[in-house]
């Protein structure tokens, strides 16, 4: 049940991030969630968006995008909500990479998005611990 993620490397110059999400807007693309990791000559902007291949059709051209398989764990918009799923992921000794939220239309909730070393065993060990976790088909219900 993971989430399709993209990363665009992009240069680390004025206007880039800009340019990149202006192309994505002119394509029809709804941003859902986004993150921006940076090193001193690029960036690595990560999103999840309502349609991927609209999004490398965008940005394709003069941009390196790879796909990757993340998490998407629901929670609780509330103190403690993520040390539970982190609690949960560590006991198991799953590896997270890196994490980065989004809120969604549902009242009092909002969603980690993780990347892990082994996305089965963790979907696999946060259901039996009652965690829901999202599809890419999930997406469209829970986000305008």
């Amino acid at each position: 049940m993971a989430i399709t993620q993209l990363s665009a490397f992009l240069e680390n110059t004025p206007g880039t991030l800009y340019k990149a999400v202006c192309a994505i807007s002119d394509a029809g693309v709804n941003l859902r969630a986004l993150s921006v990791a940076d090193t001193r000559d690029f960036g690595i902007l990560r999103v999840i968006v309502s349609d991927v291949d609209k999004t490398i059709a965008a940005l394709n051209e003069d941009t390196v995008i790879t796909r990757t398989s993340v998490i998407a764990v629901r929670m609780s918009d509330k103190a403690g909500a993520l040390k539970e799923i982190l609690s949960v992921l560590q006991k198991a000794g799953i590896n997270i990479e890196y994490v980065y939220a989004f809120t969604a239309n549902a009242a009092n909730s909002a969603y980690v998005v993780l990347r892990v070393n082994d996305i089965e065993e963790a979907e696999a060990i946060l259901k039996e611990n009652g965690l829901d976790t999202l599809n890419d088909e999930d997406l469209n219900t829970i986000l305008p």
